[in-house]
């Protein structure tokens, strides 16, 4: 009996320690990310005319895994590095954009998806009226959240064209504390503000 008590506490040490290094790893990638995005928002100097961001933001397509942005959440005073891509890799550094969803004033749907458990474990807190902001080498884009929802995890429907409408999504693996593949998504939706 007492070397099944050992077995298991051995096995209970060993996921421990492979928990840790992941958390580990997540955070030390999106520092590093984060560290990029802050040099790449950093704000266009004086010279930098009207015209040039316009260009600028209409040419702003990042390759897969590049940095791209910020997302600032003001309630919950978080700064999160937005990363070209869902896969698994790009949502290890931080917020994933997808893949032929926009960028702001692209005029479409913009979505941004996350982990549960890293960069969005709080998006529970978020209500509807709150404030998120999207910085990117062009500029700071803030948006007012109008709807919180949750939808089954294989509904597609969410993920669709809004031009010339411009839409913020966010969205993340719902129940949040659910161990395993959660069966649901937590939809958030905002619409721009005063940009």
């Amino acid at each position: 009996m007492k070397k099944f008590a050992l077995l298991l506490i051995s096995i209970g040490f060993v996921f421990l320690c492979f928990g840790g290094y992941q958390w580990y790893t997540t955070e030390k990638q999106q520092e590093a990310s984060l560290t990029k995005a802050k040099d790449l928002v950093k704000q266009p100097n004086s010279s930098t005319t009207s015209l040039e961001k316009d260009n600028i933001k209409k040419a702003f397509t990042p390759a897969k895994g590049e940095t791209a942005g910020i997302l600032h959440i003001p309630k919950l005073e978080a700064d999160l590095p937005i990363v070209e891509g869902t896969d698994e890799d790009e949502l290890e550094k931080g917020v994933g954009h997808y893949e032929g969803t926009a960028y702001p004033k692209q005029k479409d749907q913009i979505v941004l998806s996350g982990h549960r458990d890293t960069v969005f474990r709080r998006m529970g807190e978020l209500t509807v009226g709150d404030h998120l902001t999207i910085q990117v080498p062009y500029g700071d884009f803030t948006y007012r959240i109008t709807d919180t929802k949750v939808v089954d995890a294989d509904n597609r429907s969410i993920i669709m064209s809004t031009a010339p409408k411009e839409v913020l999504t966010l969205t993340t693996c719902y129940p949040f504390s659910y161990v395993g593949n959660a069966p649901d998504r937590y939809i958030i939706t905002a619409i721009p503000i005063n940009n």
